[in-house]
């Protein structure tokens, strides 16, 4: 995991993970640097990552006022316990769901949770950070983030995308990506984490990009792609096809067997 300031007042936290057939998957975790200082999710929970060492050059953890988790999945939670030891000032941010999923593992201090919805803000001393549904979500708990003091939107799932490589994967703007492999590789990531955009009603899902559009965010960034500066236009229109792109279908079991048969590299 390495770090950079991709805006003035927001660090990334880079890492990323290898998905088998498809390519390298980019996950982000993020440091807004507020009066109140906000963490955005908190990682992988592998057991080679160390969240708290990799958060420490960006920001001394006990500083720490906020950790909004957009939604309770491992690879947004894996520094999650480890954080709250190490700031004993800060509170999580989630949903009532939020809160009630990561019960079933390990259940946070109920004196230490902040309950935001979509539409509501949370102060951080010298701005507002409100929360909004992204139009595309793998978890009922999603809740990303618009920043209005510097127009960054946090999209938590959405806009990602696996890459060919890891470099890509880890590069510091997604400007790197050729703009028809992205179209492709978002695409395809749609169908993977938000498999139900093949039911919606496509003028209703179009409307669900209202609040984003209107925020007009001056920087898209996704858990799962190098940060997007400018225009956002071509974001949208990527995601609106959607729901008419091909289904995925993952490998079946004939598929894994012949994967584990194959001779090592070379």
């Amino acid at each position: 995991m390495h770090s950079y300031r991709a805006r003035q007042d927001v660090s990334i936290l880079s890492d990323h993970l290898e998905v088998p057939g498809l390519g390298f998957l980019a996950v982000n975790a993020f440091v807004i640097h507020a009066a109140q200082p906000v963490v955005v999710d908190t990682g992988l929970g592998l057991p080679d990552r160390d969240f708290l060492a990799s958060l420490a050059p960006v920001i001394d953890p006990p500083d720490v006022r906020w950790i909004w988790l957009t939604h309770p999945d491992r690879d947004h939670t894996g520094g999650l316990f480890a954080l709250l030891d190490a700031a004993p000032q800060a509170r999580v941010v989630t949903t009532f769901a939020g809160a009630g999923i990561m019960s079933a593992e390990r259940p946070l201090p109920m004196d230490r949770i902040y309950l935001l919805n979509p539409g509501q803000s949370l102060d951080a001393g010298d701005r507002r950070l409100t929360g909004f549904r992204p139009p595309l979500f793998d978890n009922p708990a999603t809740v990303g983030i618009l920043d209005t003091s510097t127009g960054v939107c946090l999209s938590s799932d959405c806009f990602g995308a696996p890459l060919p490589t890891a470099a890509l994967a880890t590069a510091e703007d997604a400007a790197e990506v050729s703009p028809d492999e992205l179209r492709a590789a978002q695409l395809l990531w749609a169908t993977i984490d938000s498999p139900w955009v093949h039911g919606v009603d496509p003028a209703k899902f179009a409307a669900s990009f209202g609040p984003l559009r209107d925020f007009g965010p001056t920087a898209v960034l996704s858990t799962h792609l190098p940060p997007v500066t400018g225009d956002s236009t071509t974001l949208f229109a990527t995601l609106l096809d959607a729901p008419s792109a091909c289904p995925f279908t993952g490998p079946d079991q004939a598929a894994l067997e012949a994967m584990l048969h194959q001779p090592p590299p070379a």
